[in-house]
């Protein structure tokens, strides 16, 4: 069995389906629902109607497919299955939202593995395995598993509702970690439906990930690393963080102290696209900005609040403990230098 496995690429593992696989699913969700919201927002700055119409109305309409298709390819999966797997996210999105793709797409693409190439009739076998066994699953546990993760969210909200300096920490720190782990915090937002000000919480923990190791790093990285980490991902700080994890302190514990300014100061909400997001792609920017908008607190006063509770504070915090230790020896030359 061990070696049947190995030969269909097939690893049955934690790392696999909640690292690799769920990575991929964010970039799905990057690719179409992320970038459309991004398109919208500026459509609809700019009277564009074709970004708030058509273009709008596709990218949301395709992300079950999309993150069909990103799992499968996470997983290794051949032509057949990975053509097929848009099926199986499609029908997973529209019984249990982003979870349900992604569990329709993991398991038929599993499943679709096996059968690979084993036949004769390959073109019929192996689609139909992964579309069938896809659709089975997701019809059995997709809609019930839906409940849960958005459940957990609604509790997540109205315990920042109830508890807003306690659960803003719990939150920014908590998502802010996930983002720079090799975990998506895209897709945990999107699939538990975090919005509100628990969602603005987890919008300025990831911010002070990303702009956190980007300006500490600066001085090893310059503006090559400062761009890639600020407006791409600090995950690109994991190997560092594994030599040395006291590096993880100054933007960690600016998202702690911003947590609550966030839920009790500022009180900006977001909405469950952009909740995970931090400034990659300015997407929790926009989607802020878009949300807050809508609630009617606009004008040049929410564009400065942006800068100052995403960018400004996040650097400024994350500097002066960074320095502090540095000093102290903690954090050396080098130990946060990326291979750019």
């Amino acid at each position: 069995m061990k070696n049947f496995l190995k030969r269909k690429n097939i690893d049955i593992s934690l790392k696999t389906y909640l690292v690799d696989a769920s990575g991929y699913m964010a970039l799905g969700l990057f690719s179409t629902l992320l970038i459309g919201t991004i398109l919208n927002t500026l459509g609809g700055k700019l009277g564009i109607k074709f970004l708030t119409g058509i273009v709008w109305e596709w990218t949301s309409t395709m992300t079950g497919p999309a993150i069909g298709i990103a799992v499968a390819y996470g997983l290794k999966a051949p032509h057949l299955v990975l053509f097929a797997s848009t099926v199986t996210g499609g029908f997973g999105m529209k019984l249990g939202g982003p979870i349900g793709a992604f569990i329709g797409a993991l398991v038929g693409a599993e499943f679709g593995k096996v059968v690979s190439k084993e036949t004769k009739v390959d073109i019929l076998v192996t689609p139909a395995v992964t579309i069938l066994t896809g659709a089975f699953i997701v019809t059995l546990v997709g809609p019930a598993v839906s409940k849960v993760m958005t459940g957990l969210g609604a509790f997540v909200m109205y315990a920042t509702e109830l508890h807003p300096f306690t659960m803003g920490i719990l939150v920014s720190v908590t998502v802010g970690i996930v983002l720079t782990l090799p975990i998506s915090s895209a897709a945990l937002c999107m699939t538990i439906g975090l919005s509100g000000i628990a969602a603005g919480a987890a919008t300025v923990g990831c911010s002070a990930q990303m702009i956190g190791f980007a300006v500490m790093s600066f001085r090893e990285n310059r503006w090559g690393g400062l761009v890639a980490q600020g407006l791409g991902t600090s995950m690109l700080q994991i190997g560092n963080i594994a030599k040395n994890w006291k590096i993880w302190i100054p933007p960690t514990l600016a998202s702690a102290v911003l947590g609550p300014v966030a839920t009790l100061v500022y009180k900006y909400e977001n909405v469950p696209i952009g909740a995970g997001m931090g400034t990659s792609g300015l997407v929790g920017q926009f989607c802020t900005l878009t949300r807050m908008e809508e609630l009617g607190r606009g004008g040049i006063s929410l564009y400065i609040g942006i800068l100052t509770l995403h960018f400004i504070l996040p650097a400024l915090l994350t500097l002066a403990s960074a320095e502090f230790m540095r000093k102290k020896g903690w954090i050396r030359e080098g130990d946060l230098k990326l291979d750019l």
